[in-house]
């Protein structure tokens, strides 16, 4: 990356400036509109308060004073990252083998497709009754709702990404003599990957969504179930404070799967163009 005065930035190093300059620049005009310590009537903190909460929630001794979300974080944090990762991988384990079939068999597409396009639309908001009653409040219901969110991107687009293999690849696999479970496993699996991983990003940005929709009601544990809680009594330093962790986790979480998409793809990388 080359700066305006000629220096050379290292290409990482340049991604990681570029990548602050927006939430930096927001974060300044944030804490210069509050010289008070708040803005909008002091419904809205200032960043410096949020990160002062933030402190006390993540390295604050449990049970400081008055504050019950003291010290509270991490365990918070690792609550909610269990039920996203045991959610997504079970959107994983169904989305990705269905879409395959979906894409690959006409049978499979009529039987199953209509029923997956019916379905899609409903909001997770939506099937938060019916978890409640089926499992009650309790850490099934938000993996369900959890597995059931990552689930549709993940299968529409491995769906897309078999449908959408060139024919000639094909072709030349049955020419060389390849079984058809070959050609499925050799030929549309790989070829399918590019697709598959588009889902996987997008479920899993869904899935932190319905993690925190699910804690709100569903269990009482979580980073949703604080920043519920935390609206409630007015502590909205902890609810921007909460906010923040959710979209930091989410992130970290989306980086790994561009690390493993990266391991798996170069053929891929190499084969794209970007300005």
């Amino acid at each position: 990356m080359k700066l305006a005065n000629g220096l050379v930035l290292d290409n990482r190093a340049g991604k990681i400036v570029l990548g602050l300059l927006l939430p930096v620049l927001v974060v300044v005009l944030w804490q210069a509109a509050g010289p008070n310590g708040s803005l909008f009537g002091g419904v809205l903190p200032t960043p410096d308060r949020v990160w002062t909460a933030w402190k006390i929630w993540a390295f604050g001794p449990a049970g400081m004073g008055l504050n019950p979300y003291s010290g509270t974080w991490l365990d918070n944090a690792l609550f909610s990252t269990e039920r996203v990762a045991k959610g997504f991988g079970a959107a994983i384990l169904v989305g990705v083998p269905l879409g395959i079939a979906i894409g690959w068999w006409r049978l499979a597409a009529q039987a199953f497709d209509p029923t997956i396009q019916v379905l899609r639309p409903i909001p997770i908001t939506a099937w938060l009754p019916f978890s409640i009653a089926v499992f009650g409040i309790r850490d099934v219901g938000s993996v369900f709702l959890i597995a059931l969110g990552a689930f549709y991107p993940i299968v529409i687009n491995t769906t897309q990404g078999a449908r959408g293999i060139d024919k000639n690849w094909i072709r030349a696999a049955l020419m060389m003599g390849a079984k058809p479970m070959d050609v499925l496993t050799r030929v549309v699996l790989p070829a399918s990957l590019p697709s598959i991983f588009t889902g996987l990003r997008v479920g899993l940005g869904i899935g932190w969504t319905a993690v925190i929709v699910s804690e709100m009601i569903a269990v009482k544990s979580g980073l949703g179930y604080v920043l519920w809680d935390a609206y409630y009594v007015g502590r909205m330093d902890v609810v921007i404070a909460d906010m923040a962790s959710i979209g930091l986790l989410g992130f970290l979480s989306d980086r790994l799967i561009i690390a493993i998409e990266s391991w798996l793809l170069g053929w891929h990388r190499m084969q794209s163009f970007q300005a």
